[in-house]
């Protein structure tokens, strides 16, 4: 029996319609042996950790470029936690300043990854932290 791949959902919250970094990390997982699901442009809080929940996914990945991160990201944190769902690995990335990542790592985003951050070190993230997961839950 062959172990399951890790699973991304990766999004795009908001009103944010710049999608070419979501895809690109998209790739770059998929390339990388993963499982990812895309759920496209402009989904709200409780869209992207109901389907994060029904795809089983390991990892919930957004993509933010508006602004709206110390809003949306937030309300992420928040509907894991009321559904029970605080294993999924959350990381991020966009046009976020040092301060907000801190603040955003803090209330319990796992990583912030800024533009030009290499595609590897993002790779590298998401298999030992969602591969650390999935080995906790089964």
């Amino acid at each position: 029996m062959s172990e399951r791949k890790i699973r991304v959902l990766i999004a795009k919250p908001g009103l944010d319609g710049h999608d070419r970094g979501a895809k690109v990390i998209a790739r770059a997982l998929r390339d990388a042996g993963m499982e990812v699901i895309y759920t496209g442009l402009f989904q709200a809080p409780e869209q992207i950790v109901q389907t994060a929940i029904q795809e089983d996914a390991d990892g919930i990945g957004l993509s933010i470029l508006s602004g709206a991160h110390m809003t949306l990201f937030p309300l992420i944190v928040e509907q894991l936690k009321a559904q029970g769902a605080q294993d999924i690995v959350f990381f991020g990335g966009g046009t976020i300043p040092p301060e907000d990542a801190a603040e955003l790592k803090r209330i319990g985003v796992r990583e912030i990854f800024t533009p030009g951050a290499p595609l590897a070190d993002i790779i590298s993230f998401v298999e030992r932290e969602c591969g650390s997961r999935r080995e906790l839950v089964g």
